[in-house]
């Protein structure tokens, strides 16, 4: 009665089937993970914003990489900013997310002899990419900031490819020890993302927006969906199996049928002579 399912073409079609399920179930699984990565890295943003700012001191030192539990802290510091060795970072968006323009990063220093970099916000790019831009000029005399920690870019982190042969004061990334090398003093790892600052200033860059620590995404979604398709898979199969099955019985029924048709009109055509009268 399956008999078919030893056929070349039910065997490989079975095999495809049971490779699929255990492949369909881990894609589930990969997309469930991403999706508690996702809700963790959220909550840890949303638990370093809500904490009460600390000196900025407190949670970095020179040559030090911010750990991945301070970043997005809400921090403080006191200075005055350096200008002079003042950049801007190429190929940055604004708060709408397709207007192109620089961060400006402008080094605060500080009493204790320290300095931090400070990314006070974004500007839009000028027609001339080859010269510094129209940048608003920092507040001058002592300023306090509050802004976030963030940790050094790097091309691996950031996915953002770090050119060689830029304009003078622009660069692709925000580095904190390859800005110390023009600095005459130590220089905290990582930087300030600027959200406020006394005294304010006028015209000053546009400031960065908070991350967005609320959307989880469609990973869970994406997980169910797998698993689903993990399921129909034998459910198809049993499908496929009984429609096979009805096909080939039907077939044979109608060959039967055809066949005894066949012998019935055989027969009546061999008793036909037989039954004529003698001449």
């Amino acid at each position: 009665m399956y008999r078919f399912l030893l056929t070349r073409q039910w065997v490989i079609l079975t095999l495809v089937g049971l490779l699929l399920i255990p492949v369909m179930i881990r894609l589930g699984f990969w997309q469930l993970h991403r999706h508690q990565h996702r809700v963790a890295h959220n909550e840890l943003i949303a638990a370093s914003l809500n904490s009460p700012p600390v000196p900025v001191g407190k949670l970095t030192a020179p040559g030090r990489e911010v750990s991945r539990d301070d970043t997005w802290r809400t921090v403080t510091a006191r200075g005055r900013y350096d200008g002079a060795h003042e950049v801007v970072v190429r190929q940055r968006t604004g708060k709408d997310d397709q207007s192109i323009g620089y961060f400006v990063v402008t080094p605060l220093l500080m009493a204790d002899g320290r300095a931090v970099l400070v990314n006070r916000g974004w500007i839009p790019a000028g027609g001339d990419l080859t010269k510094f831009p129209d940048v608003p000029a920092a507040p001058r005399g002592e300023v306090t900031v509050t802004g976030r920690l963030r940790a050094d870019e790097t091309s691996g982190s950031s996915g953002i490819r770090d050119k060689q042969g830029l304009p003078d004061r622009q660069v692709m990334l925000i580095n904190s020890e390859r800005q110390a090398k023009s600095l005459s003093r130590p220089l905290l790892g990582g930087y300030i993302e600027l959200a406020s600052s006394s005294p304010k200033g006028s015209h000053q860059p546009t400031p960065v927006p908070p991350p967005d620590h609320s959307s989880i995404g469609p990973h869970i979604a994406y997980a169910i969906q797998w698993w689903l398709f993990a399921a129909g898979v034998p459910a198809g199969w049993i499908v496929l199996v009984r429609r096979e099955r009805r096909d080939r019985v039907a077939a044979a029924e109608k060959a039967a049928a055809e066949a005894a048709e066949a012998a019935e009109d055989k027969a009546a055509d061999e008793a036909a002579p037989a039954a004529a009268p003698a001449s």
